[in-house]
């Protein structure tokens, strides 16, 4: 049995990836996310009494827009929360550290959110070098699925306005505005393909580059939505056409298996049911 520890367990991909990891024979000793009261800044007071085998660190500030509105935030919290990390693995002889990156950090648009994810892959190469603590660097690629996410995305956020007959708003060309979806399922079937790799990255993605404002539409029909889209100006620093390139995790085997539009639907069958069940919540 392996030892794990886990930072931002409580999102989408970290729920989904606790799961899979305790099906697969891991022990979780110990979580960190802010939401759930355990912040990855106290992850320097928590002394383990096992060995810990590996760490799946996740937890971050993942906003672009916020970053750079409040890039201290994103410095506290994705530049000294991976610092943290890694010494958490040096101090304790961790044998090996995976990080959650961001396919952002693949497109020329710089702002400081790629460069705290740039910052994080490097710190895995140095620890590697300095202190032989293996590492594995994960791209993710706009992930969503049947979750609740408190982030407020852009699926959430198309979704839950949709089912509210608010407003669908896209920063950009609707004509040229693209990018590389995957359905959570699929991204932790990437994920495991390539597990066992040492000191190696890799891009996940369900290899579908789409049109937002098609997403947009495509929402609105299947919800019977009375919501308008509107079109704004490009956020700042953001790219605008993202196709993520998955042909390493192909060789090795790994096909998505959930379409678009079958991932949507199962989305908003989640979202329905959600806000059936959370009347109160809403309306207040």
């Amino acid at each position: 049995m392996k030892r794990a520890v886990l930072t931002g367990s409580s999102g989408l991909i970290g729920g989904a990836l606790k799961e899979r990891l305790v099906e697969n024979g891991y022990e979780i000793v110990k979580c960190f996310d802010s939401r759930e009261g355990s912040p990855i800044s106290e992850i320097d007071k928590f002394e383990p009494t096992e060995q810990i085998d590996e760490i799946f660190h996740l937890a971050a500030h993942c906003k672009v827009a916020e970053s750079i509105e409040n890039p201290e935030k994103t410095f506290n919290a994705n530049v000294l929360g991976t610092f943290k990390v890694f010494e958490f693995a040096r101090k304790h002889k961790v044998k090996k550290v995976v990080y959650f990156s961001s396919s952002r950090v693949l497109h020329a648009e710089k702002n400081p959110y790629t460069a705290s994810k740039l910052y994080g892959e490097e710190l895995c190469k140095a620890y590697w070098k300095c202190y032989g603590i293996k590492y594995l660097i994960i791209r993710p690629s706009t992930v969503y699925g049947p979750f609740f996410d408190k982030t407020e995305r852009l699926v959430h956020k198309f979704i839950m306005n949709a089912l509210t007959n608010k407003p669908l708003v896209i920063y950009g060309d609707p004509e040229t505005k693209t990018l590389d979806f995957t359905y959570v399922s699929d991204f932790i079937q990437g994920l495991f393909a390539v597990l066992r790799q040492d000191n190696k990255e890799f891009n996940i993605s369900g290899g579908c580059e789409y049109n937002v404002y098609k997403l947009a539409k495509m929402i609105i029909e299947k919800t019977n939505s009375k919501s308008e889209i509107i079109v704004k100006p490009a956020e700042k620093e953001q790219p605008q056409q993202v196709h993520v390139d998955i042909s390493p995790l192909l060789a090795l085997g790994f096909r998505p298996r959930v379409s678009l539009e079958e991932g949507i639907e199962r989305t908003i069958n989640f979202y329905q049911k959600w806000l059936k069940e959370n009347k109160q919540l809403v309306s207040a």
